[in-house]
């Protein structure tokens, strides 16, 4: 069948030539005026005042692994929206909660999801877990441009790596720079808080039930100090978006469960309003 571009119906010749398997080398080649880091923003003055999504953590538990986020997106001091979703499915093991502009956040995650997918339709199987990560750093990378015009993404990235059978954590600075974290790590403007509550409750032999319970008294923690993090929200029946996966695959948690956590963390802290407490030594 021969390839047209005048209008016939049949896709362009670039469609029907065997490339890369990356989705985003396809696009640079073909059309990378779409790309979101090859956009030219206008000359500006003042800072720009865009929605921004804010705190997002990730914990291991035995069997798998936790990714969380509140609900909160703010602009400027004003809250911009209080149900905005952070955490996504990237493909069946493994998820990203954005932090950082959100608009093109979502954009980017979307772009890395059709990446992942676009490389299992070409190659016929899917990319490690480190693979993944790699080309999420590589696509965060390409929006440094944006960044450094204060348009940041920084992303964390999770899943159930099923080769070494087990929960693993990534995260990144803006440039693209890639850590891998080990048992739990946060990113956004709550973070220094959601991080240093997980220090204190983390432990290696969490169950998924405990680990669920611990990023909820983080993002607590967070909101607790960090005005742009919300907390879990009774009135407006809004609680964090919390996605588990295991060797079974990515799965989110419905409402009626983390309200239920929410809850007994809102009751715990009417008597202890700092949350639980870590022995000392």
């Amino acid at each position: 069948m021969a390839a047209s571009t005048h209008g016939t119906g049949r896709l362009p010749a670039a469609f029907l030539t065997p490339g890369s398997s990356s989705f985003l080398d396809f696009l640079g080649d073909h059309s990378p005026e779409l790309l979101p880091g090859n956009r030219t923003l206008p000359p500006l003055k003042g800072a720009i005042e865009l929605p921004h999504g804010t705190t997002i953590v990730a914990a291991t538990f035995d069997g798998g692994v936790i990714l969380a986020g509140d609900r909160r997106a703010t602009m400027g001091n004003m809250i911009a929206q209080r149900d905005i979703e952070k955490v996504f499915p990237a493909d069946e093991f493994s998820a990203v909660g954005i932090a950082g502009t959100a608009g093109l956040a979502v954009e980017m995650v979307k772009l890395f999801q059709l990446e992942l997918e676009h490389y299992e339709k070409i190659e016929g199987a899917t990319l490690s877990l480190e693979g993944k990560a790699n080309r999420l750093s590589t696509m965060i990378r390409g929006n440094l441009g944006m960044a450094l015009q204060g348009l940041a993404v920084v992303p964390l990235f999770a899943g159930y790596d099923t080769d070494r059978e087990k929960g693993r954590i990534f995260s990144y600075d803006v440039t693209g720079g890639r850590s891998e974290e080990l048992g739990f790590a946060s990113t956004g403007s709550g973070s220094v808080f959601a991080r240093g509550a997980l220090k204190k409750l983390y432990r290696k032999d969490l169950s998924e039930r405990q680990a669920m319970t611990a990023v909820i008294q983080a993002l607590y923690d967070a909101a607790d100090e960090d005005s742009a993090t919300g907390g879990p929200d009774l009135t407006r029946q809004i609680f964090p978006i919390i996605s588990v996966i295991t060797e079974e695959g990515f799965r989110r948690a419905g409402v009626d469960e983390v309200s239920e956590i929410a809850r007994s963390v809102l009751d715990g802290r009417m008597t202890h309003p700092d949350g639980p407490q870590a022995q000392v030594l």
